[in-house]
């Protein structure tokens, strides 16, 4: 039943920090968002402030969109030197103290937001693992809090996973107080619930899933797909963000390693390997990775192997993943694509989240390899036991994957049950 705070009431949802859907993982954050949203709320619309790196990635975002309650709008403003904003930031430098410069300067920054602030339910950061460490210091994200906050409206940290920051203690204890102040945290998985319980976060915690579990599988066109996938086809994720964590951030060393692990599966299992890419951004592009990879593998033992072609959005990913009978990915997104479609998955982890979500699906880690695990014979090894335990493996997701899905949509009804409680207070 749709829940309706204030009968018809239609309600604006601010979707938060972001990125592209050059990102196919954010695109997926962002569907099973508004779908979760629609299951509860009378007729929403949303704006999606979001972070790009051009006004062309900005402009692909909004032709790209599919979906006419979601408009898009840039999260933090560029100050370009000479313009006006440029020269209020300037003068405010000078005339205020350093507390009112930083007010000041946020108001600047989050300025396409804030039109819509007043008129906004809730505002969701919708980022994933926006809160961590693992891309530096989130301050972007702690003062788009504090403008939400100032304005006192409900600011939501949503379907994520947080932390851990004990690398930096003095920031941890920062971040740690920071968060007590926030609204309410929807926590993706167990592992940032623990973390979160043991520095005193519990209270406004709450356990859902990441919404990207209920992303639909849409099957792509033959124009823009027009490649037979054969029964017991392997698909492959490898991210050049990796390379940062398993290559001390050598690229072509991780070029070299990757080579290797895709030689050495092909001739381990004798399968077909499909490279399918998940992230396209500039700075971070799977399939410009996977192209060089894949140049480097040539056709080791005569095997097929074959790089998805470009173009595709989240949803038809999800189709071609689920067309695997095991999967293998770098990025979290093309993971929680693999095992909601019931593929036998394993993840190659450098955070807190896949740890976290394949404990929650699995009960342990087994299918799950760090960085430092990373080598051609382990990545093998690990595959070839997905393919050999395929059965139980599908069982035991099958088993689990309604009670993530409800958590994930239980997302929605923790936030009308907040809105309702901050209603009438």
């Amino acid at each position: 039943m749709k829940v309706e705070v204030g009968q018809d009431r239609k309600f604006l949802f601010i979707l938060a920090g972001n990125g592209p859907y050059e990102n196919r993982g954010c695109e997926a954050i962002i569907r099973g968002t508004v779908e979760i949203l629609r299951h509860y709320f009378n007729d929403p619309h949303f704006v999606a402030v979001s972070n790009y790196t051009s006004c062309s990635q900005l402009k692909r975002q909004k032709l790209s969109e599919t979906d006419p309650a979601i408009i898009h709008k840039k999260m933090v403003k560029h100050l370009k030197r000479f313009e006006f904003d440029w020269f209020l930031w300037t003068l405010a430098r000078f005339l205020y103290p350093s507390g009112k410069r930083h007010i000041i300067k946020r108001y600047i920054l989050y300025q396409e937001m804030l039109p819509y602030l007043k008129k906004a339910a809730a505002v969701l950061s919708v980022g994933g693992d926006n809160y961590s460490l693992d891309y530096g210091i989130p301050l972007r994200f702690t003062e788009l809090d504090e403008v939400v906050l100032a304005k006192r409206k409900p600011m939501v940290i949503w379907g994520a996973s947080v932390g851990p920051f004990d690398r930096i203690p003095e920031y941890e204890r920062y971040m740690i107080e920071h968060l007590k102040r926030v609204t309410a945290i929807f926590a993706r998985e167990s592992a940032t619930i623990e973390y979160l319980a043991a520095h005193g976060i519990i209270k406004q915690v709450y356990r859902v899933a990441d919404p990207a579990f209920l992303l639909k599988a849409t099957r792509p066109s033959w124009e823009k797909f027009n490649l037979d996938i054969p029964e017991g086809a392997i698909g492959i994720n490898l991210s050049p963000l990796m390379a940062k964590y398993a290559a001390d951030g050598n690229l072509q060393k991780w070029v070299e390693q990757c080579t290797k692990i895709i030689r050495q599966v092909s001739e381990k299992t004798r399968r077909p390997l499909f490279l399918i890419y998940h992230v396209t951004i500039p700075e971070s592009d799977d399939y410009e990775f996977l192209k060089t990879v894949l140049a480097a593998v040539g056709k080791p033992n005569g095997e097929e192997i074959r790089l998805i072609p470009p173009g595709l959005n989240a949803s038809e990913l999800k189709w071609v993943i689920g067309k695997m009978s095991a999967f293998a990915g770098a990025r979290t997104h093309a993971t929680i694509a693999a095992i909601s479609s019931l593929v036998p998955t394993l993840s190659f982890a450098y955070s807190i989240k896949a740890k976290g979500i394949n404990r929650d699906i699995f009960g342990h880690e087994d299918y799950c390899l760090g960085p430092h695990q990373l080598k051609p014979e382990i990545v093998a090894e690990r595959i070839e036991e997905l393919i050999q335990n395929s059965g139980g493996i599908k069982k035991k997701i099958e088993s689990v994957l309604p009670k993530i899905q409800n958590l994930a949509m239980d997302a929605g009804r923790y936030l009308k049950e907040t809105l309702l409680f901050i209603s009438y207070h």
